[in-house]
């Protein structure tokens, strides 16, 4: 380290200064004259994959092992089984108990004589086909076959099934709980408002803006023969303008401006076709068409702000790490040096921009961010709180931006405080946070703007038809409280005559006790609350809120952390035992989208983190409609009777081989000997029982037009213990009469009965399928022939066996 930085010996004497978890520190560059200071930030961090152009870096690992982002924000996923295998579990359990109960009465009435635990086992052998050990295979082949056709589903298209084993899930769920962002909106900002105090502008007055611009620029360039200018442009009054529309268009141009500079979006150009080959070239050469122009950013509301500068005649056209260059209407470009820039944060809610205009030297003081953050920084106004809230009402994310000039002596003192407090060792976050904190006061207020998350396409009705389907939808979002309400009342989260109680937020135990109190007097009404409420609410009376907030048609939380989402949805599960379903599309979701029993992703602007860790994918939410109604539907419904007929199966001939017993004195002697035993769970009846995979009760048109059928999958009627024991009944009396009446009808054929029995089993089983089918397909025909053309060739190829 010592050939590139010299560090002071007092912190290698006393202590390391590189702090591993803020990676703060300073370092002294030799080989300048004088000597520079400067501070080590996560500024000066490569990270993985960065490729050095040039120079040479010696690192230092700052985060390792659990110390990084990627693990302490990763959750470790839980093993997610079906309710559908739960329940099948239950049932061979009981089944189990069967067989041994069974095993235990024919050796009873044998009377225990002989060897009497040796022919317990021989018919715990015998009646071993009451166990489904085929069980597994069927229900497993059955949920690869469910993927297969969610993804060649043409109506759903890009959907992708990223687990084999919780298919039937999507037709059990009870709760829905949605981000907002990216997932019932696009994640696409639309500009939609410019607010000044006075006056208001919105998407039909743009052209006014437009107008204001142009003249202003125009005006400047004539009067400083062709120089750009920082401050308000100095006019010549026109006898036709009144004062105040002289005052409007100066305060147009700064908030203008002020949006056009206050931001961190680099525009790209792509290489020109003429310049085959070449990745770099000189600015001169550059393609500043619109065309050619695209904005990157960290934000969609950035890029927003930018194009819309863009489209009233100031354009960003080039922006390095030191300057930024804006194009007028009138072809001029305008040149402003980066002094400081201070990113946005989640703690500050907020970011700045020191800019010094090249041609006038004025140095000014962006800056932009949340209501909250700015409305104590900006000077005293009267309109601000009102028009946030107005805004928000209408469902538009909103920005302050404000402005600041300083002179030549006010930014040298905050330069060298601002450094100084950047190479302090203790607490520097604090010390600089601190420093900028003393230039964030008294700012002009320049204006307030607002803009839209357009809803995803068929939102509305894809909401109703969940609503109707009798699931409960609850929204998780960061966004602020009236911004949240508006969006659930837009898309009909929340029905327009429905009542709303906006739970008022509270910090003690009281004012929680208060306020749930106040909610529980109110019926059927939806409920709003912050996450800081919640919180609360939580600690204290957690049971109780639960309980009240189960009721509600709708819940929306708002100010939610990625760890209280995926809290929410612990707590409905512990609390309600109900199947929870969570869908997302950015990596705040993940561990929401994992910890619900069955999680969605999906594909939208923030990247894959949360398709990739769901269960399911899909590209618009709009799909989820179809994917609960008709594929949770059919996954669930072919998945209990391709359980319930494996089970039959296993029982009906255990039952022929228990009254066969019974006839003969109770001998554990078996009924079907080796090929036929394997034969009747493979070839002879494997292929109509896996054909019920492609069964459906409801045309998939239907279960769409009546979501209201959604409602009888939750009760878990399909499979329960009540249909378990009506097909034992059946199993026993079918393989009661099977049995008996071959021994009765064909006594004198008694050397036959075995052909004559088997027969009958198989011919019973094909017809039980036949009879349960509700809409035949083309291959449940063919299985059918085929199981029956593959007996028919064994008994006369495999006669030995049917002695």
């Amino acid at each position: 380290l010592q050939d590139l930085f010299s560090i002071n010996a007092y912190v290698y004497a006393q202590k390391p200064q590189l702090d591993i978890h803020s990676f703060e520190g300073t370092f002294t560059r030799e080989d300048s004259d004088p000597a520079v200071h400067e501070s080590l930030s996560i500024e000066n961090t490569l990270w993985a994959s960065t490729v050095v152009a040039s120079g040479t870096v010696i690192g230092v690992v700052i985060y390792t092992g659990k110390e990084t982002r990627s693990v302490m924000n990763t959750s470790n996923p839980k093993n997610k089984v079906g309710l559908l295998d739960l329940e099948l579990n239950q049932l061979t359990k009981a089944l189990f108990l069967a067989l041994v109960a069974l095993s235990v009465v024919m050796v009873t009435l044998q009377g225990f004589v002989g060897p009497w635990y040796r022919n317990l086992f021989r018919f715990l052998l015998l009646f071993s086909y009451i166990i489904p050990i085929s069980l597994r295979v069927n229900l497993d082949m059955g949920k690869a076959a469910y993927g297969w056709m969610i993804m060649k589903d043409d109506n759903i298209p890009g959907t992708v099934v990223r687990t084999s084993t919780i298919p039937e899930e999507l037709g059990r769920l009870v709760y829905l709980l949605t981000d907002k962002t990216g997932t019932l909106t696009q994640n696409e900002m639309i500009f939609k408002r410019l607010h000044l105090g006075t006056v208001s502008y919105g998407t039909d007055t743009m052209d006014e803006i437009q107008s204001h611009i142009i003249n202003s620029y125009s005006q400047v360039h004539s009067q400083n023969s062709g120089n750009s200018t920082s401050s308000t442009p100095s006019r010549k009054p026109q006898s036709s303008a009144p004062k105040v529309r002289k005052s409007v268009s100066s305060r147009i141009h700064e908030a203008v401006k002020a949006i056009a500079l206050c931001h961190n979006v680099t525009p790209v150009y792509e290489s020109r076709a003429g310049v085959s080959g070449e990745t770099e070239y000189s600015e001169v050469d550059q393609d500043f068409s619109d065309e050619n122009r695209t904005y990157q950013a960290s934000s969609p509301d950035e890029v927003t702000l930018v194009q819309w500068t863009e489209s009233v005649g100031l354009t960003l056209v080039t922006r390095d790490l030191t300057s930024v260059q804006l194009k007028t209407p009138g072809g001029h470009i305008l040149t402003y040096f980066i002094l400081q820039i201070f990113p946005f944060t989640s703690e500050s809610k907020r970011m700045g921009i020191i800019v010094r205009d090249e041609s006038s030297g004025e140095i000014t003081f962006y800056m932009k961010g949340a209501d909250v953050a700015m409305s104590t920084i900006v000077q005293y106004n009267d309109w601000l709180e009102e028009e946030c809230g107005n805004m928000a009402r209408e469902g538009l994310r909103t920005l302050v931006v404000a402005k600041k000039s300083l002179t030549e002596e006010q930014y040298q003192d905050f330069e060298s405080r601002y450094n100084q407090a950047k190479l302090s060792i203790h607490d520097r976050n604090l010390k600089v946070a601190a420093v900028v904190e003393s230039l964030e006061r008294e700012m002009e207020l320049l204006c307030l703007t607002g803009v839209e998350d357009q809803l995803q396409a068929d939102v509305r009705p894809t909401l109703e038809m969940l609503r109707n389907a009798g699931i409960k939808i609850w929204m998780l979002t960061g966004d602020k409280l009236e911004t949240a309400t508006c969006i659930a009342k837009s898309s009909h989260l929340v029905s327009r005559t429905q009542d709303i109680h906006i739970f008022r937020p509270v910090a003690t135990r009281g004012e929680a006790h208060l306020e749930l109190n106040a909610f529980r007097r109110k019926h059927d009404c939806a409920l709003v609350i912050s996450g800081d409420s919640l919180e609360v609410c939580l600690k204290y009376y957690e049971h109780e809120f639960v309980e009240l907030a189960c009721q509600c048609p709708a819940v929306v939380c708002c100010r939610c952390s990625p760890t209280q989402k995926a809290h929410i949805v612990k707590l409905l599960q512990h609390h309600t035992g109900k199947r929870t379903c969570a869908i997302g599309d950015g990596g705040n979701d993940v561990s929401m989208i994992q910890a619900a029993d069955c999680g969605i992703g999906i594909e939208g602007k923030e990247g894959k983190q949360a398709s990739l860790a769901a269960d399911f994918s899909i590209t618009q939410f709009k799909h989820i409609g179809r994917l609960l109604m008709v594929h949770g539907r059919n996954s669930y419904k072919r998945s209990a009777a391709l359980g319930q007929f494996v089970m039959h199966r296993g029982l009906i001939i255990s039952t022929m081989q228990a009254v066969f017993s019974s006839v003969f004195y109770f001998a554990s002697v078996p009924l079907y000997q080796g090929f036929l035993m394997v034969g009747y769970a493979t070839i002879y009846t494997m292929f109509p029982v896996f054909s019920l995979v492609l069964d459906q009760d409801v045309k998939p048109e239907m279960a769409l037009l009546y979501p209201e059928l959604y409602k009888d999958l939750t009760k878990g009627r399909s499979l329960s213990f009540k249909t378990f024991l009506i097909w034992v009944l059946i199993s026993i009396y079918q393989g009661g009469i099977l049995m008996y009446g071959a021994l009765l009808l064909f006594e004198s054929e008694f050397v036959h009965v075995v052909a004559i029995s088997f027969t009958a089993l198989i011919l019973t089983e094909l017809l039980m399928v036949a009879l349960t089918i509700r809409t035949w397909h083309w291959l449940m025909v063919v299985a059918e022939f085929l199981s029956l053309g593959c007996y028919v060739a064994s008994l006369a190829f495999l006669n030995e066996y049917f002695g």
